[in-house]
């Protein structure tokens, strides 16, 4: 089963219609390919979290997200066919029709599967890590408030920007602080290591400082410090990229 690291909003409880919480389950939905399975049960249900004294909800939209996931898949990752093409074009489709049918209906969780994109650092400072022992497995989180990620984001795309960085690279960046803005402001984003954390022993994961890496690159970027920033940036990605590279090994 592939590894996978989420990105998710809450809202404040109350501010969505009344969705039942999420019990961990394992009921496989669709395998693309002997390689690919999405591994999500498909209940209309919600995580749910208590963060600074208030309740918060972020409904899963399991369907919505594996169709927005296989489609986003396929179009980064051409070289890497995971079903027929006309298979591919029908979840299009599908995807369209759910779209229009509840326009109102909006994903509330990013995935990415090996790794962590370093570009979802940029929403948190390091202060906000959070690491953990929940069953026997280490993990880490990190959690803040959407209006303070939203303002970091665009920061950081501004920095990017004046450093003459490709379009291809900012764009990436500004599509993550606008996939944000259309939250409430006083909702909160999670980054959940998830079972990527598996992919780390224990000891690494506490010395897993890449949010501290990425903040301290583009601070160092804005003072045009090219080389600190250079090298701040490799001891993030190079810590990635092997698990990041399983991607096209599978």
């Amino acid at each position: 089963m592939i590894k996978t690291a989420y990105l998710r909003v809450y809202v404040p409880a109350g501010s969505l219609p009344p969705v039942p919480p999420h019990v961990d389950a394992h009921r496989r939905v669709i395998r693309a390919s002997d390689h690919f399975v999405w591994d999500e049960p498909l209940d209309d249900d919600a995580f749910t979290l208590e963060y600074a004294g208030r309740s918060y909800t972020c409904p899963r939209y399991p369907w919505l997200r594996m169709l927005e996931g296989l489609v986003a898949f396929t179009n980064t990752y051409p070289t890497l066919p995971l079903m027929t093409d006309q298979a591919i074009l029908g979840y299009v489709e599908e995807l369209s029709r759910l779209r229009e049918d509840a326009p109102e209906i909006r994903s509330h969780i990013l995935s990415s599967p090996w790794h962590v994109p370093l570009r979802w650092f940029a929403a948190f400072l390091p202060s906000d890590r959070d690491f953990a022992v929940e069953d026997g497995r280490s993990t880490i989180r990190y959690r803040g408030f959407v209006v303070d990620a939203v303002d970091r984001v665009a920061w950081a795309t501004g920095v990017l920007d004046d450093a003459g960085f490709s379009e291809h690279i900012v764009d990436q960046v500004r599509d993550l602080e606008h996939w944000l803005g259309e939250f409430p402001r006083d909702a909160v984003v999670e980054l959940d290591y998830g079972s990527v954390a598996d992919l780390f022993s224990p000891g690494d994961l506490v010395l897993d400082e890449s949010c501290a890496d990425v903040r301290q690159s583009l601070l160092a970027l804005e003072r045009g410090d090219f080389e600190e920033a250079g090298d701040r940036y490799m001891a993030a990605a190079s810590r990635w990229a092997p698990h990041q590279a399983l991607t096209y090994s599978n």
